[in-house]
């Protein structure tokens, strides 16, 4: 049995229409780009709520509103030539300001380097063009 860390974190799901609002990523390893919806690890103590509301805060300086528990996934991956495995909590959620729908992209930094959050079609995930994790985020992303 492999010893490590199975990290637990909350990711936002915002959608707009037929788009979803993620951060594009790149593993540096496999030099492959993928996209994620934003959010991060949730702390010792804190809510899962508090959690998702204090990530897009510090990520983007972004207020939610209409936040409801969709699931929990769980998430095997390899990232950087790493192993890892989440447990994630998922909300779908509304900004409360509406600028952040209008944009085309934001930069912002995370514990992870520098991102680009941006809007784009479900279906460019559906399709396969583009790749979404975890792989079952996809399922929750139709209204």
């Amino acid at each position: 049995m492999q010893k490590g860390i199975i990290r637990v974190i909350v990711l936002g799901l915002i959608r707009s229409g037929d788009r979803i609002f993620v951060a594009e990523c790149e593993d540096p390893v496999k030099q492959d780009t993928f996209y994620r919806a934003l959010g991060g690890g949730i702390e010792f103590g804190e809510h899962s709520i508090d959690a998702l509301q204090r990530e897009f805060q510090e990520e983007i300086q972004a207020e939610l509103t209409n936040i409801k528990y969709l699931a929990c996934l769980e998430n095997f991956f390899v990232y950087n030539g790493k192993a890892g495995h989440e447990l994630i909590q998922v909300y779908q959620c509304d900004f409360v300001a509406s600028k952040f729908y209008e944009l085309d992209s934001l930069g912002f930094a995370d514990g992870d380097g520098e991102h680009t959050a941006l809007w784009m079609p479900i279906e460019r995930f559906r399709s396969g063009e583009l790749r979404l994790v975890p792989d079952q985020f996809i399922d929750y992303c139709e209204g």
